[in-house]
């Protein structure tokens, strides 16, 4: 063979091993349930803050622990452990995608998004309850 030959099948082989080493990181969104059969296995959960269980988090104590309930979008909760700092504004946040893996019962996540939809809202739409003026009716349809 030459060695062109060789020096490509060298860099195929290297690309190959390189994409099957980024494979581990890649995961899709899992239910709880879903995570719970995939134990110690890298997964995103999607989920909301369940507000009638406690927040643990002691900055004094201990700054790098947070824990919480999650719960999903089928209703499953979980106990979420974040060896890490609270994130700003985690208790107004509507959603939390979590990036980690399940130990037993608890979700030990390595990873916090929050989803804010506040964010998202238009301030130019009128409000509910709000008197609206002609022009401003005139002025939104310009914006369609």
């Amino acid at each position: 063979m030459k060695k062109m030959h060789i020096l490509g099948l060298v860099l195929i082989a290297g690309a190959i091993a390189a994409l099957l080493t980024l494979m581990d990181d890649i995961s899709t969104y899992d239910s709880v349930e879903s995570a719970k059969k995939k134990q110690g296995k890298f997964v995103h959960l999607i989920a909301r803050l369940d507000t009638t269980k406690p927040v643990v988090y002691d900055p004094i104590k201990d700054p790098n622990y947070l824990s919480f309930t999650a719960v999903d979008s089928l209703g499953v909760s979980t106990l979420v452990v974040y060896k890490n700092a609270k994130p700003t504004d985690f208790e107004k946040s509507q959603r939390v995608v979590m990036k980690g893996s399940m130990e037993g019962e608890t979700f030990q996540c390595k990873e916090i998004i929050l989803k804010c939809p506040s964010k998202y809202i238009d301030n130019k739409a009128p409000q509910p309850g709000k008197t609206v003026s002609l022009k401003e009716i005139q002025s939104a349809k310009k914006l369609v």
